[in-house]
């Protein structure tokens, strides 16, 4: 009676029971099966060669554990060894192997290449990452912004296969696709460049628009020229081969069909209008259309249209997909707004934790009062946020367009939310304020004065703010000219008579900063003498520092620093700069120091960074210590609730004790990077340059007492002035050397 009732209860979990009790008895048979009676075969394969050890199992693993663990490999570098500097590609994706996506090719003729290749340039170059034109012409006159690329025969069998020839030698190994088309086609960029990127790059295609050839079968067809044509770039590697056999087997008038033959015969491709999904659209355009009346699904859909008779007719249809594209992503935008708002309800915020707008990052949210954002104030005619530190100055340029961009953008919006019972007329803009937010954008509050107009004419004066948010858009890659850092650097230096005592060390930190690394620059030199100095049986006041040049040559074995001597009773950096051009060749980059300078390696790779030939030039902005006077050494710790020292230099160490702070010059432009080619042009006044300016944290200057010279300029003086005024310490300890002085004054 008991069995059979401890049986009931245990009857549920049988099957239970039975599966692990056969689970364990299998794994252990697993186990016994493939360990076998030989040794542990894990302690055999972390032993040495030769078998196994007869070695503790717990004494062997924690041997191998060993191998395992990372193993820090000091650098070290032979000093009787050459140094080498250790070049990279011009671009990562070198290095990695990648490809472009798409290149386009336009086939244009001697009569359209200033007008419809124009209007195809300017229309779509902007979305490609590169496109080229290829005619027949010889020596064909290049508009500016394009890349022609002339063949000098017009035959279309001969223009195709050249132009196949060219994308296949110069660019075979670097795009997946290739577009082709005439230069008599629109072709609407994003979604072209959308249809390559969903397609597979590893297969053989040949895309466009199809079409019969005259005789043959529905097997055969190729791909009409004038809507374009999408070819892949396997395909393109294995047609190579057979360019010139089809050049001169296949006669055809027209390019496109020429080009479907070749592939037929030779590799047996046709064109397909659709692949995995994706289909290709295009659109007949009939003469005299209206592309602002054209409303067919087929149009709004197409990725070309063609024909296009003349560049008008181009950028009519590029304004009208232009605004069916900005419609269609307003309201995308709108619909994912009205969701966002929709899921808010569900999180522990709710509504509250909207932001406006919404959709976009809510604002930055400061952690300390250094990291406030401040606003600017401006108003129609004037800012009152100047870059040269001035309180007022006009508004003007990109900043007055983009006020005025903003007023009209904010009228704009109004009209649209009250008509048709309000209509505003802006009459002026009382205060603006305007903001960059890092996490959104340009950020602008606006006090206008506005003239309400009713339904019936009644008119009315109002005063309202809005607020506006210029979003951060997508994050663009601008074209600049390339620069490497293998250019070597040439080094002047002007040295006065009074700064000659501060050389030598200068020249000691050249040695440990330039030479010492093995840095590709070289130094000059320019010794400024007066009118009264160095002459016959005078002592030469740069004895000393020619003195040390000749120490540094000898210590560094090919080294050359090259000294030029210049008498002017009123030298300048631009009669000093005259000199030293001359002496060397156009391609040159200068490196203008002072006697204060502290060039390393870092600080010459952001010189040959910084500095581009007809482009730009770099003046870095150093940093300044204070007066150690006024500013006394710092402990490693400060006392407990002290409070914010000054700002240290860059790259101190604040445990071995460095001054307590410095500033970050602006009022100094002594020091500047530049090629001498762009200098003659500036002189000659026939360029004009972008001057750079930037904090640079390898130069920091040590404090020392500069003389200001009463033969500057009235502004040059000033900012001297300033400069060394303001290199004495921060206001903080200026206040505190005040009280003392005055403490032990009334005392």
């Amino acid at each position: 009676m008991r069995l059979s009732s401890v049986l009931a209860l245990l009857q549920p979990a049988l099957p239970l029971i039975l599966g692990l009790s056969l689970g364990c008895s299998l794994s252990l048979l697993r186990v016994s099966w493939i360990q076998g009676e030989g040794e542990d075969p894990c302690v055999v394969a972390v032993g040495e060669p030769g078998g196994p050890q007869n070695l503790d199992s717990g004494t062997q693993l924690d041997q191998s554990d060993e191998d395992f663990k990372p193993r820090i490999v000091p650098y070290y570098r032979d000093p009787n060894k050459p140094y080498k500097k250790v070049l990279r590609t011009r671009y990562i994706q070198t290095e990695l192997g990648s490809r472009e996506r798409l290149l386009v090719a336009v086939l244009t003729s001697r009569a359209t290449l200033s007008t419809l290749a124009v209007a195809v340039n300017r229309t779509v170059a902007h979305h490609f990452p590169r496109l080229l034109y290829f005619t027949g012409q010889r020596g064909a006159r290049t508009p500016a912004g394009m890349q022609v690329v002339s063949h000098g025969d017009e035959r279309p069998a001969w223009l195709m296969s050249e132009t196949l020839r060219h994308l296949h030698t110069h660019f075979g190994a670097d795009y997946d696709w290739f577009f082709v088309m005439q230069d008599d086609t629109y072709v609407q960029a994003p979604r072209l460049a959308a249809l390559a990127g969903h397609l597979s790059i590893n297969q053989d295609l040949y895309l466009g628009r199809t079409e019969e050839f005259i005789g043959a079968g529905e097997q055969a067809r190729y791909c009409h020229g004038g809507f374009g044509y999408l070819l892949s770039r396997s395909l393109l590697l294995r047609l190579w081969p057979h360019l010139d056999g089809c050049r001169g087997d296949i006669l055809s008038a027209r390019p496109d069909e020429w080009l479907g033959r070749c592939l037929i015969d030779s590799l047996g491709i046709g064109c397909v209008s659709q692949h995995q999904g994706q289909q290709y659209r295009s659109f007949e355009l009939a003469k005299n259309r209206d592309p602002e009346k054209e409303g067919s699904s087929a149009f709004l859909s197409a990725f070309a249209v063609h024909p296009v008779s003349e560049g008008t007719l181009m950028y009519r249809l590029h304004k009208r997909f232009s605004a069916l594209e900005l419609e269609r992503t307003y309201s995308e935008i709108e619909q994912l707004q009205a969701q966002i708002r929709n899921l808010t309800v569900l999180t522990p915020e709710g509504e509250a934790g909207l932001s406006w707008p919404i959709g976009l990052p809510a604002p930055f949210t400061p952690h300390s009062r250094f990291e406030v954002l401040g606003w600017d104030y401006f108003t129609e005619q004037h800012t009152f946020s100047c870059a040269d530190g001035a309180p007022k100055c006009p508004l003007q340029g990109a900043s007055r367009a983009d006020v005025g961009d903003a007023v009209e953008t904010a009228l704009e919006q109004l009209n649209r939310r009250y008509q048709p019972r309000l209509r505003f007329q802006k009459q002026r803009l009382l205060n603006g304020y305007r903001r960059f937010d890092p996490a959104r954008g340009m950020e602008y509050t606006l006090d206008l004065l506005l003239e309400a107009v009713t339904q019936r004419g009644h008119r009315r004066s109002l005063a309202r703010r809005v607020s506006l948010l210029r979003p951060l858009s997508r994050v663009e890659i601008l074209p600049m000219p390339y620069v490497t850092e293998a250019t070597r650097v040439q080094l002047v230096l002007p040295l006065l008579v009074a700064e000659a005592a501060a050389a030598p060390a200068f020249l000691e930190a050249f040695a440990a900063g330039v030479l010492e690394p093995r840095e590709h620059a070289l130094l000059t030199l320019l010794l400024v003498y007066g009118p009264r100095e160095g002459g016959r049986g005078a002592p030469d006041p740069f004895l000393g520092v020619k003195a040390a040049a000749a120490e540094l040559e000898r210590r560094y074995p090919g080294t050359r620093l090259a000294w030029l001597a210049v008498r002017a009773e009123a030298p300048s950096q631009v009669r000093l700069l005259d000199v030293v051009s001359k002496k060397h060749p156009v391609d040159t980059l200068f490196f203008l120091a002072t006697v204060w300078t502290r060039p390393g390696p870092e600080v010459l790779n952001r010189c040959r960074m910084n500095a581009i030939s007809g482009w730009q030039a770099f003046f870095p902005v150093h940093f300044q210590e204070f007066s150690p006077a006024l500013a006394p050494q710092r402990s490693p710790q400060g006392p407990p609730g002290a409070g914010p020292d000054p700002p240290s230099p860059p790259g101190a160490e604040p445990a071995r004790g460095a001054p307590v702070g410095g500033r970050f010059d602006r009022q100094a432009s002594a020091e500047g990077c530049f090629y001498n080619a762009d200098y003659l042009a500036a002189r000659a006044r026939l360029a004009g340059l972008h001057l750079f300016r930037a904090v640079e944290p390898g130069l920091v200057q040590k404090f020392s007492v500069r003389d200001c010279s009463p033969r500057l300029s009235e502004e040059l003086y000033h900012r001297c002035r300033l400069s060394t005024l303001e290199g004495l310490g921060a206001r903080a300890q200026l206040a505190v050397a005040l009280f003392e002085q005055e403490q032990a004054n009334s005392t």
